[in-house]
């Protein structure tokens, strides 16, 4: 499909048993030997002073670090410069960056016109007013010319606070209460959507710690990848009020990493017609980056309403927002209360000029560097060659991509799926195979440390994300660098049910 970085859609059954085959074996790691004396040496003799400020850090910020993406093991590298593809530490270390700050910067870190345009605001206007700004408009108008579905659009803080108006506004426009989320998904994290994260069945069994139960009164999560579920779990609502919602990634949750059939999301707007449910998009990582027109443009489905994060602010800070039709996303409060049915959103400093300018920018700018397919085809260039590499060495990794959004997993630590409308077979599942997890998920994050102590930045050690800055010499040098760690991978005995 032309305008847009995914040049192919892999079918979800062969990938689920490539992965299905990953977790039915032991554990494959980078040796001990080579983790102890090539890895762990690096961060110790090459990281002193990210390793310096990261231990004054931890005496005043809880875990040392404030926010989740920024800890790896064995420490969290303290970054310094960033330009284009690369990362730069404090001790001068440079670093591929396929993390681009977890999605947002489709055009690489730091892009000089964006950075140009924001300067030029802070020497004239100031980051913030308090007051109506033109760039508010712009942004809006713009988003618009590209997602014609998105007729009206509210600037907010985040992705969760866009997700909170968002809920608010279906159960307004249904006069319904329950929402649907799928399984595994991460919709932010706000009380009633810390649920299902990460393992689909998992419900408020892992993650959901210092929430009341009652939160999740009206949340219920399916199956990824699965109609059948979906509806089921609909029939079942229409005796409980109703169904408000079903908010979907529609590459699947989790960035694509529990990859969807291609017909999913029609699937999904059928059957929300059918039950007079809204279809609510989380478009925070796919808005601007699988193309303009975001994964509802290449899938050829109109939402109700969208969520929008991270690429909308151009990678600067109050990324968030909300759009949709004109009939739902009018009914956002603005203004003084008038005493109408209005869904009440707020944020002192959401839509402010530096965000909003930069996100406008940024959107320009991607339409004319063509960035989406350019970074999608950087995607498919290292998708295919850790393919390569990791036949070469005989690994049972899998590798996959949505275009720029590129998968590795090396352990299958988030492979796992619960999924039940029976909370006691869930939990059943949850408790038996919770401490494999947990070793899995460590030996992610080994791997994830072996990558950056060769020079690449990834997501957890799983996830990649590739941008306009990365060149064909770029990525085989990146090829290059995985091959060093490929070649030292070793089978356990680790990872398995006791």
């Amino acid at each position: 499909m032309s305008n847009y970085g995914i040049s192919r859609w892999d079918d979800p059954k062969q990938i689920n048993d490539q992965l299905k085959a990953l977790t039915s074996q032991p554990i494959w790691e980078v040796n001990d030997e080579y983790y102890e004396n090539e890895i762990l040496k690096y961060y110790d003799e090459k990281c002193k002073e990210s390793k310096a400020v990261f231990e004054e850090s931890q005496k005043y910020i809880p875990g040392g670090v404030q926010h989740n993406l920024a800890f790896n093991k064995p420490f969290p590298m303290c970054m310094d410069r960033a330009e284009g593809a690369y990362l730069y530490d404090k001790d001068g270390n440079q670093y591929i960056d396929f993390l681009q700050a977890g999605g947002p910067t489709i055009l690489g870190s730091n892009y000089a016109p964006v950075r140009e345009k924001v300067m030029e605001l802070l020497n004239t206007c100031g980051p913030v007013t308090g007051l109506l700004h033109e760039s508010e408009m712009l942004i809006a108008r713009e988003i618009n010319k590209h997602m014609p579905n998105v007729e009206m659009f509210r600037m907010l803080g985040s992705g969760t606070e866009a997700v909170m108006a968002s809920l608010r506004i279906a159960r307004i426009a249904t006069g319904k209460k329950n929402i649907i989320k799928i399984g595994g998904a991460y919709h932010g994290w706000s009380d009633q959507m810390v649920y299902g994260l990460k393992i689909p069945g998992s419900r408020n069994l892992l993650e959901s710690h210092g929430i009341p139960g009652s939160c999740f009164g009206k949340t219920y999560e399916v199956r990824p990848n699965d109609l059948n579920m979906l509806e089921s779990v609909l029939k079942k609502n229409k005796l409980k009020g109703g169904t408000a919602a079903v908010l979907l990634e529609p590459v699947g949750p989790e960035s694509g990493t529990r990859p969807v059939a291609h017909d999913y999301n029609k699937g999904v707007r059928t059957l929300c017609d059918k039950y007079g449910a809204l279809l609510i998009f989380d478009e925070v990582v796919t808005g601007f980056r699988v193309g303009l027109g975001g994964a509802q443009g290449y899938f050829d489905v109109v939402p109700d309403l969208t969520i929008f994060g991270k690429i909308v602010a151009g990678g600067y800070p109050a990324a968030g927002g909300v759009g949709g039709k004109k009939e739902y996303a009018g009914l956002m409060a603005a203004g003084l209360a008038t005493g109408k049915h209005r869904a009440y959103v707020g944020g002192t400093l959401a839509a402010n000029p530096l965000s909003c300018l930069a996100g406008y920018t940024a959107i320009q700018e991607i339409e004319k560097t063509n960035a989406c397919e350019i970074a999608g085809q950087a995607g498919d260039r290292l998708c295919d060659g850790l393919k390569e590499l990791i036949a070469k060495y005989e690994l049972p990794f899998v590798a996959y991509n949505q275009g720029s959004i590129v998968h590795l997993e090396c352990t299958g630590a988030m492979s796992f799926d619960f999924s039940s409308q029976n909370f006691l077979k869930s939990a059943l599942g949850i408790l038996k195979h919770k401490d494999m997890m947990y070793v899995r998920k460590d030996s992610m994050e080994r791997m994830g440390a072996a990558y950056m102590a060769n020079g690449i930045v990834t997501l957890a050690g799983s996830r990649l994300y590739t941008s306009l800055a990365d060149t064909p010499e770029i990525i085989d040098e990146a090829l290059n660098r995985f091959e060093r760690v490929f070649k030292e991978v070793r089978k356990t005995d680790k990872g398995l049910l006791k």
